[in-house]
């Protein structure tokens, strides 16, 4: 049982959070209750055990650092509650199945996962020692989940849809680079070299731009003509206030409370801002599924 719990953590369950970018295309084209949520669903399950191998192999490749790192020393890999032989079987067999799986759900579907497969692969070898492509990578994998989850269902990819995610997903990897490096303080770089290539202040000057245009592209996005017309409702920019509150709690959280390490952590354990995802994400089904008559 042992094994089996270190195994199954170190696929880190908590991070699948991110794969709910997959129900993005779903959601916004209005297919939520209808019976394309049955490929979404299996898009979503093959997501996770997709990136599930992906968080092992990482684990694998960097177990000397994680031993020296304040947080990530407890992970299993690191501690050696699951062997590196075990672990690579592991990776191994999940990564050939959600691969199966995807190409079984549909070719285009495959194909994405395929790609995301080999962009965190390339990104756990080379891209995040390489300074700006390394937070680019990380976004680039919120919109490959997205784009997933569209051809999963077989709707267009909106252009707002690709705007946003990545906008977010940058937000996101930004914060999580100045929480390692103020966490890690002097010893940032001999854990990651790449964090001598950044410093507090340039991190905030590049939060500071994604902020303000991840406002502005969802902003837009939620009060434009065209995208009224397509959902036939003016009404999603009462959504704009969640998101505003959101974005500042977890700008709140990173520089006051230095958080940002684990941003699926962060969502789940504090309540302001899981409470606010979750007005945002019932105010939208409530717009979107139920109009007012």
């Amino acid at each position: 049982m042992g094994q089996l719990r270190a195994a199954v953590a170190s696929l880190r369950p908590r991070q699948w959070v991110k794969n709910l970018f997959v129900f993005a295309a779903v959601t916004f084209s209005q297919n939520l209750f209808t019976p394309l949520i049955w490929p979404a669903l299996g898009a979503f399950a093959t997501f996770c055990a997709l990136s599930g191998a992906i968080y092992v192999f990482n684990d694998v490749a960097d177990v000397e650092k994680d031993r020296l790192h304040p947080n990530k020393r407890y992970r299993p890999i690191a501690r050696g509650a699951l062997s590196i032989p075990a672990a690579l079987t592991l990776g191994v067999v999940l990564l050939v199945g959600s691969l199966v799986a995807a190409f079984a759900l549909s070719l285009p579907f495959g194909l994405v996962a395929a790609a995301y497969a080999a962009l965190l692969t390339a990104y756990s070898v080379w891209l995040k020692h390489v300074v700006i492509l390394d937070v680019l990578t990380v976004a680039a994998g919120f919109v490959l989940r997205a784009v997933a989850g569209a051809v999963a269902v077989n709707v267009p990819i909106s252009h707002w849809l690709l705007v946003c995610t990545t906008l977010l997903a940058l937000f996101l990897a930004l914060s999580k680079r100045r929480h390692e490096l103020t966490l890690l303080g002097d010893g940032a770089v001999g854990h990651r070299r790449i964090l001598e290539e950044y410093s507090p202040y340039l991190l905030d000057q590049m939060i500071a731009v994604v902020t303000a245009s991840t406002l502005v592209a969802y902003t837009l996005y939620t009060t434009d003509a065209e995208t009224a017309a397509r959902l036939g409702t003016t009404r999603l920019g009462l959504t704009i206030p969640f998101v505003l509150y959101g974005i500042f709690r977890y700008l709140y959280l990173v520089h006051q409370k230095r958080g940002g390490g684990s941003p699926s952590t962060m969502l789940v354990t504090d309540r302001p801002l899981l409470a606010c995802v979750a007005l945002w994400a019932l105010s939208v089904a409530v717009i979107l599924y139920f109009p007012p008559g």
